[in-house]
């Protein structure tokens, strides 16, 4: 078949015989998709108001105008030894054929399915608070609005949840949802306000607009970080890098000082708590790398050399395809869940999170038992005491004995029965070594659980998991290259590399997580290693697919944009991509319109325009709302006319005869006009041609000609859904029989009280309107937004849209009159794919 393809600029054409289109154009080109092509159900998502509105009630406010906490999750390592201490590993040895040891089994699947089964439940009181929440972070820091991401039943709720999934011992980590609920305090926090708990209001009228919490949000991002690592500089950098699309040099110190003030919080408290040392700060993070550091007598020990550089580039290149492989099989786990668990009732997603927890208990459960090797204990060296300020005491103290003599450790129950952190500083720190099959076994068992884990309904992270994963396969190398090789290499070392490696190929982070680990070990000489794994294991991954975050981003239908267009997409202008059926407001119009229009239409934000006419003297008699429409454009454009006048009077002052005689045709030319009728209005009616017949309080209809549709409008400025039912809801308006002068007047703080839950059209009682009341919305718009022109190139659309956080563009051509609008579904890299494949077809 011949699928037809064109637009308003364009003939319609044929496409070519046999020509295929991805299953996004076919979406975007309105033809019917096949059921099979339809992967993933997809989400409408709202965009910010980043740009701001400088209507009048603002202009009044600048006239008139003469830290965060950190937070801390302690709770999560008591919980672990709690759960640990119950079933007591080393009375193990004592059990004998009565059953004790399937007893400590069962207590320990006990423990950890109640807590598992606390944290789904959690999470189905707010479903947002499942996964890291990164994505969502990013996602709204990009410019999406998602429903509940930073509400205060969330921070609760994920704050709580993950306590019991950390605890449960499933292999997830806290570091993700700390982000999540540090961007929650930012969002709220300043906002002085609950939607959750209604008493909380306090008369704080600043920061209540969709710019200013995007900026505390930033900060709140990076404060999380920060608390997570002890790496202020890296939150800061985290915030710029992976999430804010937005960013100002005034933002920076704010966030870095908010990062700062974070760190040394938490440190604060828990130097006081753990060590009764107050004001000590000997704790700047909840997980802390340790100190990498040879033994004082071992003059022969180095930390890396520069031939030790070749095989840290060939551990990127591993761990970026094996961030490859763990980003495709969540990919696939996620894509199941969408369609095959997510539809079905919820505590199908409760059992789904129980199976998890029963399977990842008795697996490593029974790897330790059967897989486990028994080990020699090595004697502390000096360098472990800095354990000691860390929390952890000894590092020899957290060795699994799980059936071993009294002078011996099982290595794969030291790393699975111990928190995550205590298992990453046993593989950073520990001179015992760990057997390549203990090292193989504990990666593939950890890979897989973790892969499987990650997008269950429960609060949790994938940092530390990936960390510990790749530090076992860092570990792993440097044991082949010390026992095979005979090298004379530091094993910590390379299990660090393993861990950066690792995650650099989940995450696909730079220049923020080169710093966090940096700030995490304590050793600027790492920076080079460091950096050169996470750029190569970052190419290598995204040679095959997106980090874990787009994965999860792209899964949900975000429309998120990237940091640039490819060079391809300039063979477009915004004439190709922009929406062209619009559906505008007039200056003045009917309250009838204004409910037609709402209740009819899904779009938050609408044109206000005036019609070019040449009859324009015949629709003012006798017709105030039409009056009153034609005055507004002539007022916009009336100091053109004055300016035209100076001019003419300054021609005459020049001793030029050319110059005095055209100042004298014009004056001419206006001679034989109407008493109070300029020459630009002369101009303007001799250049429109007619228009149509239409009443500006006429709401757009379907039964419209091409004609009407296409008809020029001249562009005033642009008013939002959300003020125009607050105006119809505050009764702002007026009579025909009064001036628009009587209209009330609504302050910045009335138009903003309601923020961020604005009232709906469907919530307004319409009995209580006067349908032919006038509505002046001039006050109100924004008449100076960002606008471009029909001819603009793609590249340059795009970076004025995502540098300027925009949510609506309009699309003006060089006469001031609309011609369409672009939104962010419009530049979209699936959208603008499918505009170009149709713009070859065309050509």
């Amino acid at each position: 078949k011949m699928a037809c393809c064109g637009n308003c600029f364009c003939c319609q054409c044929c496409c070519r015989e046999g020509e295929t289109r991805t299953p996004e154009e076919l979406t975007i080109l309105g033809e019917i998709r096949e059921e099979e092509d339809e992967i993933l159900p997809r989400k409408d998502y709202e965009s910010l108001d980043y740009d701001r509105c400088i209507n009048e009630p603002y202009v009044e406010v600048l006239e008139g105008m003469d830290n965060k906490k950190a937070r801390k999750y302690e709770a999560v390592r008591w919980l672990m030894v709690f759960a640990i201490d119950i079933s007591d590993f080393t009375t193990f040895s004592k059990c004998t054929d009565k059953g004790c040891l399937a007893l400590s089994l069962l207590e320990l699947l006990s423990i950890n399915m109640t807590f598992i089964f606390i944290a789904s439940v959690l999470v189905l009181i707010e479903p947002v608070a499942a996964g890291s929440g990164i994505p969502e972070i990013k996602s709204y820091l990009n410019g999406v609005k998602i429903p509940g991401i930073v509400r205060l039943r969330t921070f609760l709720c994920k704050a709580s949840g993950v306590l019991f999934s950390v605890a449960g011992g499933l292999f997830v980590g806290k570091e993700g949802p700390m982000i999540h609920s540090g961007a929650i305090v930012g969002a709220g926090l300043p906002q002085f306000q609950s939607i959750t708990f209604k008493r909380i209001r306090f008369d704080f009228p600043y920061f209540r607009s969709d710019r200013d919490k995007r900026d505390f949000v930033s900060a709140g991002a990076a404060a999380g970080v920060a608390a997570a690592f002890g790496a202020p500089i890296g939150g800061t950098l985290f915030s710029l890098e992976e999430g804010s699309s937005f960013w100002n040099q005034a933002l920076t110190w704010k966030v870095l000082f908010c990062s700062m003030s974070a760190t040394f919080t938490l440190n604060f408290f828990r130097s006081g708590i753990n060590f009764n040392k107050w004001g000590s700060f000997q704790l700047p993070g909840l997980l802390n790398f340790g100190e990498f550091k040879c033994s004082d007598g071992d003059k022969n020990c180095h930390l890396w050399t520069v031939v030790d550089l070749a095989f840290f580039v060939l551990m990127g290149v591993v761990g970026g395809l094996l961030g490859a492989l763990f980003n495709c099989l969540n990919k696939s786990l996620s894509k199941y869940r969408i369609k095959h668990i997510h539809p079905k009732a919820k505590f199908i997603r409760v059992l789904e999170c129980l199976l998890v927890s029963m399977v990842t208990t008795m697996v490593i459960f029974a790897a330790s038992l059967l897989l486990g090797e028994c080990r020699d204990l090595s004697t502390p060296t000096t360098h472990n005491t800095f354990f000691q300020l860390s929390g952890v005491e000894d590092i020899n103290s957290t060795i699994r004995q799980f059936f071993c003599t009294n002078k011996t450790y099982n290595d794969m129950a030291t790393l699975f029965f111990n928190p995550q952190e205590a298992a990453i500083h046993q593989l950073f720190h520990q001179d015992g070594n760990f057997s390549p099959v203990t090292l193989s076994v504990f990666f593939l068992l950890y890979f897989l659980l973790a892969c499987w884990t990650y997008g269950v309904s429960v609060p949790s992270g994938l940092f530390v998991p990936s960390l510990l994963c790749g530090a076992a396969f860092g570990r792993l190398v440097a044991n082949i290259l010390k026992v095979k090789l005979g090298m004379d290499i530091y094993a910590g070392t390379f299990a660090l590399i393993g861990a950066a490696s690792f995650l650099g190929g989940v995450v696909r982070m730079t220049i923020s997580l080169t710093v966090i680990l940096i700030e995490s070990t304590n050793e600027i000489t790492y920076g080079l290693p460091i950096m050169i794994t996470l750029m190569v294991a970052k190419w290598t991954g995204d040679f095959f697919n997106k980090g874990i975050y787009d994965i999860h981003i792209q899964l949900r239908g975000v429309p998120l944009l990237e940091w640039e267009t490819e060079v391809e997409m300039d063979k477009l202008t915004a004439s190709d991509i922009m929406e062209t059926n619009l559906t505008y407001v007039y200056p003045h119009t009917r309250v009838q319109s204004l409910v037609s229009i709402l209740r009819t239409t899904i779009y938050h934000a609408f044109p206000v325009v005036t019609e070019n006419r040449q009859n324009e003297r015949d629709f003012m008699k006798g017709n105030i709302l039409v009056s009153n429409n034609i005055r507004f454009k002539k007022s916009s454009v009336m100091s053109r006319a004055g300016e035209q006048r100076r001019r003419c009077q300054s021609m005459k002052s020049y001793p030029s005869s050319e110059l005095r005689n055209v100042c004298d045709e014009q004056n001419a030319a206006a001679e034989p006009a109407e008493e109070g009728e300029d020459l630009l209005q002369q101009m303007l009616e001799r250049r429109h041609a007619p228009y149509p017949n239409l009443c500006p309080d006429q709401s757009p209809s379907e039964e419209w000609t091409m004609e009407e549709r296409f008809r020029p409008l001249t562009f005033h400025g642009l008013i939002l859904r959300s003020q125009l039912v607050n105006l119809l809801i505050r009764g702002v308006c007026y009579t025909e029989s009064q001036s628009s002068a009587t209209q009330p007047r609504l302050s910045f703080a009335e138009m903003t009280e309601d923020y961020p839950r604005y009232p709906d059209i469907h919530d307004l009682d319409l009995a209580l309107l006067n349908p032919r009341m006038i509505v002046d919305v001039t006050p109100y718009m924004n008449p100076c937004p960002y606008t471009v022109s029909p001819n603009t190139r793609i590249s340059q659309v795009f970076n004025l849209f995502r540098t300027m956080g925009l949510r609506h563009l309009p699309v003006v051509n060089a006469v001031g009159e609309i011609v369409g609008i672009i939104t962010r579904h419009n530049l979209t890299h699936e959208f603008l794919v499918a505009k170009l494949r149709q713009h070859y077809i065309t050509i």
